[in-house]
């Protein structure tokens, strides 16, 4: 009889273990906290795990101030080609008379892109994003700096949270495309060096409102 290999005595342990039924040592790994507490303010938390991370973050107090800080970040950067397709931003900029285009013409032109969100996820300063929006999938991500207008409202403190408020909000109308953003793209496959803007924006910029 040939001697038994290695292979072999490797299988044997796997059907004997698969056919033994033992209790599932970790019962409650689900409910186990994965982080500590928080009880600070969300908007801070943000802020702080955002910038560290390449991101840039502004709070407003309200529309206004908000327009005006647009303003003049647009103006110092010489930005002419900024895109906004959602209604809520595109009535707002237009009342304001804030140049931008409500269409996709030139759009391979396209240095900024404004989008609303879905939530923003303060445990590590990532903007969660979906196709739901009349934005789609383009204009968060072709353009070189990506604007995200955000809301207090819209804070949570993890992942998880904002998975809930989107069941909540779509039911079983899922978006079939839901992208967690952490900072500006980025990579260091070539010789190790970190290059921002890769595979989309090289700047993320959030500005959240009170509401």
């Amino acid at each position: 009889m040939k001697d038994t290999t290695s292979k072999e005595k490797m299988l044997k342990k796997l059907r004997t273990a698969l056919l033994e039924k033992r209790d599932n040592p970790y019962p409650n790994v689900e409910d186990t906290p994965v982080y500590e507490p928080f009880d600070g303010y969300l908007e801070v938390l943000f802020a702080e795990q955002l910038s560290q991370v390449a991101g840039k973050f502004v709070f407003c107090e309200d529309e206004i101030q908000f327009m005006e800080n647009l303003l003049l970040l647009a103006d110092e950067n010489n930005w002419r080609r900024i895109y906004c397709w959602e209604q809520p931003l595109k009535e707002l900029l237009t009342h304001c008379d804030f140049p931008y285009y409500s269409t996709d013409t030139n759009f391979e032109q396209a240095e900024v892109g404004i989008t609303l969100c879905e939530s923003l996820i303060a445990r590590n300063g990532s903007v969660l994003l979906s196709n739901a929006s009349t934005a789609g999938r383009r204009l968060s991500i072709y353009p070189t700096h990506h604007i995200v207008v955000a809301y207090t409202s819209q804070l949570v403190l993890d992942l998880k949270d904002a998975f809930k408020d989107l069941r909540r909000k779509y039911q079983e109308h899922v978006p079939s495309m839901i992208s967690v953003v952490t900072g500006p793209s980025r990579t260091a496959d070539i010789e190790k060096t970190l290059v921002l803007g890769a595979h989309g924006p090289k700047d993320l910029i959030v500005f959240l409102l009170e509401g």
